[in-house]
């Protein structure tokens, strides 16, 4: 679909709450959350630069997604930063991060994102160069749509992998249920309601022939481009 409208489905399908980050081939950035979209361009226009951040450079500009400009030993922003790989045609268990993360997808993704606002699933499709904000607690589940490997670029914080609240399943959240823990409760309504759809929803299910077609001359361009 066309770039623009590409956008436009976005922000009337992500849940408020969620950002996704859009990185275009012209070096353009685009924030994109329910009902806004927001182009950044600091480089370019003066009117991106309000909430940046001078970068080392004059003329350089940063803006932070973890973490501040004072992050450091006495102030630590306490973040993980890490590379993930999703194999062809699959998805993640639905599941729910105690630490709210930034999902930067290199390929043809998508993701299901549970709306408790409207107590319905969100179900997003993703393509190369989208950055997703995924608030701490909101059940969601990434998935692959395309035959090759998915890179992630994933950035969380409070806790690494191995941390019990780091990827909270309906299991997992069933058992706390059973312990009396009541807010367990809904979120296992909602992650069982994302496990159905995941399973059946044809957003997930593959690649279109327009994103094929794009799949082959980014190929095209990263041949020129090793050649320069």
């Amino acid at each position: 679909m066309p770039f623009a409208r590409y956008l436009e489905r976005l922000a009337t399908t992500l849940p408020y709450g969620a950002t996704a980050h859009v990185f275009s081939p012209d070096g353009i950035v685009y924030t994109v959350s329910r009902n806004c979209i927001r182009r950044l361009d600091p480089t370019r226009r003066a009117e991106d630069c309000v909430d940046m951040l001078r970068f080392i450079d004059t003329g350089q500009y940063t803006r932070y997604l973890i973490g501040s400009a004072a992050t450091s030993d006495d102030n630590p922003a306490n973040a993980t930063f890490k590379l993930g790989f999703v194999h062809p045609h699959s998805a993640f268990t639905p599941h729910a991060h105690g630490a709210e993360h930034f999902v930067l997808s290199m390929g043809y993704a998508s993701c299901g994102l549970y709306d408790y606002e409207h107590s319905t699933v969100a179900h997003v499709r993703l393509i190369p160069g989208s950055l997703l904000h995924i608030p701490a607690m909101m059940p969601h589940s990434f998935n692959n749509r395309a035959d090759a490997p998915l890179p992630l670029v994933i950035a969380n914080t409070g806790m690494g992998i191995d941390h019990e609240e780091y990827a909270i399943t309906a299991a997992m959240a069933e058992e706390r249920a059973r312990r009396g823990d009541e807010t367990a409760e809904r979120l296992v309504a909602a992650l069982r309601k994302l496990e159905a759809e995941m399973a059946s929803e044809r957003a997930h299910a593959d690649v279109s022939l327009r994103e094929r077609l794009a799949e082959l001359l980014r190929r095209l361009a990263g041949v020129l481009e090793g050649g320069a």
